[in-house]
């Protein structure tokens, strides 16, 4: 009911940036929390960035003052602008969707790798 599917990665020199989107389809929810995570090799999977569906966000520490996350309802889009990029921002970006129901269902995007050289 819900697909998320990510675009926008690839290969930055450190200092570089990169945006990444986010296209939602299907259903649409009035109550829901867009977001992006990130996966290095061998590590878990850790919050980015993240935006309610009344545009409050949220970022991790490690990403403030580098990264915006923005919404655009109309056309069901996420997008993450990353400036400043460190060789540590390496990882696969996913798309996630938060929608409230009896509890919060998770939707996932398949990903996209980010690579940071030094």
């Amino acid at each position: 009911q819900v697909q998320l599917v990510e675009s926008g990665g690839g290969l930055v020199q450190a200092g570089g940036s990169l945006s990444l989107s986010c296209a939602a389809s299907g259903a649409r929810f009035s109550l829901n929390i867009m977001a992006w995570y990130r996966q290095a090799p061998g590590k878990q999977r850790d919050l980015v960035a993240s935006i309610t569906s009344a545009g409050l966000t949220n970022y991790a520490d490690s990403v403030k003052g580098r990264f915006t996350i923005s919404r655009d309802n109309v056309k069901n889009t996420i997008d993450l602008q990353m400036n400043s990029l460190k060789p540590e921002d390496t990882a696969v970006y996913y798309c996630n969707l938060k929608r409230a129901g009896a509890t919060w269902i998770n939707y996932w995007g398949q990903g996209t790798q980010v690579t940071v050289s030094s």
